[in-house]
């Protein structure tokens, strides 16, 4: 068996549908996936578990930061969905083999703008502004197969190719 070792991102590019390549990146915070949970006890339970509810997810965003603004950076500021792409490249180290190898990762995420500090002016400096969005869609995509989709509006939730959701969507008639 192989021993390759994922070490690191070697780099990424980031897109919108609309603007296409997103300049001056400085790098993306990519959101947080977490299933709403209830404590729940009584009869039948030793003490008390935390249930999560299945194919739920907590409010998702992501944030995207810049050096400086610029006209690409402001249009995603336009209230509306942003359909972003972010595609890295993974660099991996095969052990038994002694080479190392690349490979491809790619997050989609349809976003909405929510909050846009424009950072600090100061001579010789970079502004260091960011935008942070909600996330209302997100989709992961690992050497180019899916592994992750999340559409909370859609009741879409599939890990690693298991729709988690399609009983639920069938329950209620969708």
């Amino acid at each position: 068996m192989a021993n390759v070792l994922s070490e690191k991102l070697i780099n990424f590019e980031a897109f919108d549908r609309v603007i296409g390549r997103i300049p001056d990146l400085v790098d993306v915070e990519l959101p947080t996936v977490e299933t709403p949970t209830e404590e729940i006890s009584g009869a039948g339970i030793a003490g008390a578990i935390e249930s999560p509810t299945l194919g739920h997810v907590s409010p998702m965003g992501c944030t995207l930061k810049f050096r400086n603004p610029n006209p690409e950076q402001l249009k995603l500021m336009a209230p509306g969905t942003h359909r972003i792409e972010v595609r890295g490249s993974q660099q991996r180290y095969d052990a038994s083999a002694g080479e190392y190898t690349t490979r491809p990762l790619k997050y989609v995420m349809d976003c909405v703008p929510k909050s846009s500090p424009l950072g600090t002016l100061a001579p010789g400096a970079g502004q260091e502004t960011t935008i942070e969005f909600a996330v209302h869609y997100l989709k992961i995509f690992v050497s180019g197969k899916a592994y992750l989709e999340i559409d909370p509006k859609n009741y879409v939730y599939v890990a690693d190719g298991v729709d988690v959701q399609a009983s639920v969507r069938s329950d209620l008639g969708l």
